[in-house]
């Protein structure tokens, strides 16, 4: 039986996964679900009328057919939604104040609940954690994201001993207070300092000027009593760069602010209203010298200062939480994905023949075009996750052993994927959204929330175009070596094949005028070799630089749109090796071929979309293109018969999307106007701003 979609139907929280002994019919699947909820017809008839077959999850782990696809923890869901605790009313409809307080309050129940459950695993900590704030910012986010893994795995175990288990009870608050009013992707530009006193042993934090204000930290403005202050270290009259220390800023118990230290909220954002970001000014802050953290880098009571194995260590928080944005990617894009084509299987419009029935809006091949290419990437991306936080933890743990060797690797590659990830997330969200039409723009649908919460991620942890630009440095460190002989390995291997010549970069005219392109090995190698192309043209247009006798630095900047155009292609060809490659590791037959669908989807609407750079480099001709055109527009109907069963299946609840039009049931203009009767404005007939201003200008004009 094939394992695509995942439904919830009974409370059993066992770990198990019950799969049906015999081939239930669909249709009977349907009305046992329709009695315990009422499901409209079109989606009943999405369902039914799905090729797949279903799985009935009864628990957290499911069999290993279909391990990569259960995407939320059920047992833990029960926990959160099933508490009438941890409910909560409309946030669309509260001031941003209430809503920070409704958000502090479920973080304050959340951690009572962590110990009760004894949930200890990080892992099962953030799926809570998603689960009780459903999916959106609140202010521990830096606590429990920042702060206690910097204090892991930057501390001495002194330090841990010292700090984390207050942390770990919140009698520590803290947050990651690294950017600054006037710096934020550039580090070395930070300015805020920590100049070492061996008179006392202790470090005095400054900011001393207006742009070295610590600015838009998540919880920094009233929720967080300590934060991890990243600031110049100056000690023996020599600046060191940029080292953390553990500063208290307000008093434990009454939570005054410090002698020295201040700090508040810097207002309304686009988004995240849940959260207190703030700002830190410093005025001679003293904290003891055990308070900078020296797991690697260290400062001795004399002032002597120890440098740090790499100097990328500082930087080991940043990394984890780029990667963890590549997964973040996923989830909201999936999420949006959800419900623009549940609520496109619902909506009709217009009609497709003269006097017929008006057919849903998803049977329109430009709605298809639209959603489908992105719920292929909200796949992709979700193994791309995968693998991302499988390379951190391991090469975090060669770390810890005393092997750097794949640091380097680590910090391009989560800042490339990090960039590639967010923007055409970002992108997609909006897609979504405008393929709802006008009730897409409403807070109903989701969407606006979904798209304010992610988007910063575009610019947070590292503004894109900088993290390109960060990835372009290893590809062309790695380009160097490769040309110098060095055998290279890893996501960059290909650098030895072009300049081995084992990638030909024939002419067009030198290529056959038909190839398969619905072979995905086939495809790989070509984005390989699109990778490989811009990699080389991007360095030979640096060289170019150089022959005019441009600094390293202008030759830099006047190379660095192809040097961003090299690392998109790197990215591009990462995920589409990574998807592929997820493919091999699936046996039921039907679930592979769904996802060689989505695969092809991905790999194929990428040519599409950028035909340009492979036409240019010879590695597919017109007709091929023209071919790739025509097979992308033959997938979106392949996709379409499954693609309810496909968002189904990352198993969002009602109660995480939070979305009128996103509905399990596809209830949608019933809830619609439940929703909209629940607006502050509605609570009288007759608004007071009537009798105040309209009414006495009527009796005037």
């Amino acid at each position: 039986m094939s394992q695509i979609g995942f439904v919830s139907l009974f409370p059993w929280s066992q770990g198990d996964c019950l799969t049906l002994p015999f081939p239930l019919s669909k249709i009977c699947f349907w009305i046992i679900l329709s009695t315990l909820r009422v499901v409209c017809k079109d989606l009943l008839s999405e369902h039914s009328g799905a090729e797949l077959y279903w799985t009935i999850k009864v628990g957290c782990a499911l069999a290993s057919t279909c391990r990569f696809y259960c995407f939320l923890p059920c047992a833990l869901e029960a926990l959160v939604l099933n508490d009438p605790e941890l409910q909560h009313e409309d946030l669309n409809f509260l001031s941003r104040s209430e809503r920070y307080d409704t958000a502090v309050r479920k973080s304050a129940l959340m951690v009572k609940k962590i110990r009760e459950h004894a949930i200890s695993n990080p892992e099962e900590i953030i799926w809570f954690k998603s689960y009780v704030h459903r999916g959106r910012p609140e202010p521990l986010d830096l606590h429990l994201g920042m702060f206690l893994p910097t204090i892991l795995n930057q501390a001495t175990p002194e330090q841990q001993d010292r700090f984390f288990m207050p942390a770990w009870n919140l009698q520590i608050i803290g947050t990651y207070a690294q950017t600054e009013m006037g710096h934020g992707t550039f580090l070395r530009g930070l300015e805020t300092t920590a100049t070492y006193d061996p008179s006392t042993q202790e470090f005095v934090l400054n900011s001393p000027t207006v742009t070295s204000i610590k600015w838009w930290p998540g919880g920094l403005g009233k929720t967080s009593n300590h934060a991890i202050v990243l600031a110049q270290l100056y000690t023996q009259g020599q600046c060191r760069g940029l080292h953390a220390f553990i500063v208290p800023i307000r008093k434990m118990g009454t939570h005054e602010p410090l002698p020295g230290v201040v700090v508040g909220d810097i207002g309304p954002k686009f988004g995240y209203d849940e959260v207190d970001n703030g700002y830190l000014k410093l005025e001679n802050v003293r904290v003891p010298r055990e308070n900078m953290l020296m797991r690697y880098a260290k400062v001795m009571p004399d002032g002597m200062y120890v440098k740090p194995p790499s100097d990328k260590l500082t930087y080991g928080t940043m990394v984890f939480i780029r990667s963890m944005i590549v997964s973040d990617s996923a989830r909201a894009l999936s999420q949006a994905c959800t419900i623009a084509i549940r609520y496109s299987a619902v909506r009709h419009q217009s009609e497709l023949k003269p006097g017929a029935p008006e057919p849903q809006i998803i049977d329109y091949q430009t709605q298809q075009y639209k959603l489908f290419p992105f719920l292929a990437t909200a796949y992709a991306f979700r193994f791309v996750g995968n693998f991302m936080a499988d390379m951190y933890h391991r090469i975090t743990g060669d770390i810890n052993e005393g092997d750097y060797s794949e640091l380097p690797e680590l910090h391009s590659l989560s800042a490339g994927l990090k960039a590639f990830t967010s923007w055409v997330a970002s992108a997609g969200i909006e897609e979504c959204r405008m393929a709802c039409g006008g009730h897409g723009y409403s807070r109903s649908s989701g969407l606006p929330d979904i798209y304010v919460t992610f988007t910063p991620s575009c610019t947070y942890e590292g503004e894109n175009t900088v993290m390109m630009l960060q990835t372009a440095r290893y590809l062309f460190k790695s380009y160097t070596q490769a040309k110098a002989g060095q055998k290279l390995s890893g996501t960059v291997s290909y650098l030895n094949e072009l300049l081995h010549d084992h990638i030909q970069l024939q002419q067009v005219a030198g290529r056959p005028a038909v190839v398969d392109i619905s072979d995905l090995g086939s495809l790989v190698e070509a984005y390989k070799m699109r990778a490989a192309t811009l990699v080389d043209g991007a360095a030979q247009n640096y060289q170019s630089e150089l022959a005019r006798r441009k600094s390293k630095d202008e030759a830099w900047n006047n190379t660095s749109i192809d040097l961003v155009r090299a690392s998109q292609a790197h990215c591009h060809y990462v995920v589409v090796k990574l998807f592929t490659a997820k493919l091999s590791e699936i046996s039921d037959t039907a679930i592979h071929e769904a996802l060689s669908s989505l695969c092809l989807m991905y790999a194929l609407h990428g040519i599409s979309k950028n035909s340009g750079d492979f036409l240019q480099a010879g590695i597919l001709n017109d007709p091929q293109i023209s071919q790739v055109h025509q097979r992308v527009k033959e997938l979106l109907a392949v996709i379409r018969r499954n693609a309810v069963a496909l968002v189904d299946a990352f198993d969002y609840p009602d109660a995480v999307l939070a979305s009128v039009l996103g509905r399990y049931d596809g209830n949608v203009y019933e809830n619609m106007f439940e929703w909209a009767k629940k607006s502050p404005l509605n609570k009288t007939e007759v608004h007071e701003s009537f009798h105040k201003y309209l009414k006495p200008l009527q009796s005037k004009l």
